[in-house]
């Protein structure tokens, strides 16, 4: 047995190995560790260090000031008798075009501490309230600031270069030039397809407009970003998304925000609120930060009692919908990592986790869309909801989530619903291979990933690189950028009963080609654990970036 895992390593050891590993290659486990240890040894490193420099220049000032010193003869002039006048001489006449100064008086404001969140007032529903809603912030009022919890664990690789290499082809794992520019085609389609109030489509404009600028995002283009190459031309097109989804605010008879233009359900309202929490947290907006705190408290407030969502917010009713619930967690881990932690959003993220464990699962079908008798039957098709779910709040190894993943090793990528698998998920293909893409994903590309996780992911990932970019719907118009340059654009549609939602199909696929680079996967169990004064990624401190391979799962 190696008894040095066992064996508590002297300080000059743990000294030899940091150094040791600080020459690796930066992206070695050896030098990711040794940064770690720096972190932990500076504090004994500087008692040791501050004290013996001290000490030696100390001891060189007393050496230098104990030479003897050359004595030199110095002449005294004799004293003069004479009395000294002491009078003091007259003071100098003040010219008359001198003003002496006058005082200044200055005022310190006192800081006061932000002010509690507290429900909006009431307004009629379905009107809109101006003296609610905030008002819009311009292009060049987004602040361009670096959060205090590092960007690259909120936002992945969202960055040219991360995604350049995250894209090269050369990894099994990873996407190819080939998704990359599907990925571009999507985004000039958005561009050109929007409207002239920043909205998408004419239905459900608040959902396609948040799918559509959490895909601005997970691109990594938000307005004013200095290492975007289409800074100009996505910019505007993600501000003018933003104002629209926050000029849409209202007040309702409940005393609390609601979107105008929502579906039936208030799906809307909670891929809303998700688009708004990510867009504060990559931009550091003001006005987004208002818009989503207001919507967050929504959602916390509205929680059934056995930790699940149900339609339209109803927190009366106990019907536990895992696929309302996905996006209720995926608003709420966002708001989390943008650092708007209300008062119960951790008590809110505890009780879903049990009504994830409890109620939406299935021996048989991973998870299901409302609770099954003793957690058994019930459709495949929100397996990937439950365990994505799970992820998100650093449960991704618990005994559902592995079973869950299990379910879905059949599955492939697919725009027809009986192409998914044999289990017959249902009736919206993307959308589960939405949640499929991540989820598998996140347990294949993880530290440490089992076998079959890594083969699963592999296998769905090839799948999916050559699927998704052959087919897309190519369109002959081209899409001009701001110097004039055209540039192809293309979108989905689905061959099912919701092919009328492009907007939809279309975000989501682009989302999965994005995958690889837009947030890293995670092993980390403080994911869903309370954070007070800890960051997001729940290690002590501002900077995460410090911490490897312990970031936030797909949000």
């Amino acid at each position: 047995m190696n008894d040095d895992k066992y064996t508590e390593k002297g300080f000059f050891r743990r000294l030899f190995e940091m150094f040791k590993g600080l020459g690796m290659p930066r992206d070695t486990r050896e030098y990711k560790l040794a940064r770690i240890e720096l972190q932990r040894l500076s504090a004994p490193l500087t008692a040791i260090v501050v004290p013996t420099l001290f000490g030696v220049v100390l001891c060189v000032v007393t050496a230098v000031s104990s030479k003897p010193r050359e004595s030199f003869p110095i002449d005294i002039p004799p004293i003069d008798d004479d009395p000294v006048d002491l009078t003091p001489p007259d003071e100098p006449d003040t010219p008359d075009d001198v003003v002496p100064p006058e005082e200044i008086e200055i005022t310190v404001d006192t800081p006061t501490p932000p002010a509690p969140f507290t429900p909006l007032p009431p307004t009629p529903i379905n009107t809109p309230s101006t003296d609610v809603t905030v008002k819009p912030a311009s292009i060049d009022a987004v602040m361009n600031i670096k959060s205090p919890v590092t960007m690259k664990k909120i936002t992945g690789g969202r960055d040219p270069g991360t995604i350049g290499r995250r894209t090269s082809g050369g990894d099994k794992g990873g996407g190819d030039p080939r998704t990359e520019a599907t990925v571009m085609k999507v985004l000039w389609w958005l561009k050109a397809h929007q409207n002239t109030d920043g909205s998408w489509g004419s239905a459900n404009k608040v959902a396609n407009t948040a799918l559509a600028v959490l895909t601005y995002l997970a691109h990594g283009e938000y307005p004013g970003n200095p290492l975007s190459p289409y800074t100009r031309d996505f910019g505007p097109t993600v501000q003018s998304a933003l104002d629209y989804l926050i000029g849409s605010i209202y007040v309702g008879k409940d005393n609390l925000p609601h979107f105008q233009g929502t579906d039936g359900n208030e799906y809307s309202f909670l891929i809303g609120t998700y688009a708004l929490c990510e867009a504060f947290a990559m931009t550091k907006n003001p006005n987004c930060k208002e818009a989503a705190q207001q919507c967050l408290y929504r959602i916390i407030e509205n929680q059934s009692s056995t930790g699940g969502w149900d339609y339209k917010l109803n927190k009366n009713s106990t019907r536990d919908d895992l696929s309302f619930a996905g996006w209720a967690i995926q608003a709420l881990k966002a708001g989390k990592m943008a650092g708007l932690h209300h008062e119960g959003m951790q008590t809110a993220i505890n009780k879903a986790v049990n009504c994830l464990k409890k109620r939406g699962y299935s021996k048989s079908g991973g998870f299901t869309y409302t609770p099954t008798a003793n957690n058994n039957g019930g459709n495949t098709g929100l397996a990937g909801v439950g365990t994505l779910a799970l992820q998100f709040l650093g449960r991704g190894t618990e005994a559902e989530a592995l079973n869950a993943l299990d379910v879905m090793r059949d599955w492939m990528p697919a725009f027809e619903a009986d192409k998914v698998s044999a289990k017959k998920p249902g009736g919206s293909p993307q959308y589960y291979c939405y949640y499929a893409t991540q989820c598998k994903y996140q347990a294949g590309m993880k530290p440490g990933a089992t076998k079959a996780d890594f083969d699963s992911w592999v296998k769905w990932n090839l799948a999916m690189r050559k699927l998704y970019p052959s087919s897309i719907i190519d369109l002959p118009e081209k899409v001009a950028d701001v110097n004039g340059k055209a540039h192809a654009q293309g979108y989905y549609k689905n061959t099912d009963a919701h092919s009328s939602r492009p907007y939809m199909d279309t975000c989501l696929a682009a989302l999965q080609l994005m995958v690889y680079y837009r947030y890293l996967p995670t092993t980390s169990t403080k994911a869903g654990e309370d954070d007070a004064g800890e960051n997001a990624d729940g290690i002590k401190g501002l900077d995460s970036s410090k911490d490897v391979q312990v970031v936030v799962s797909n949000l």
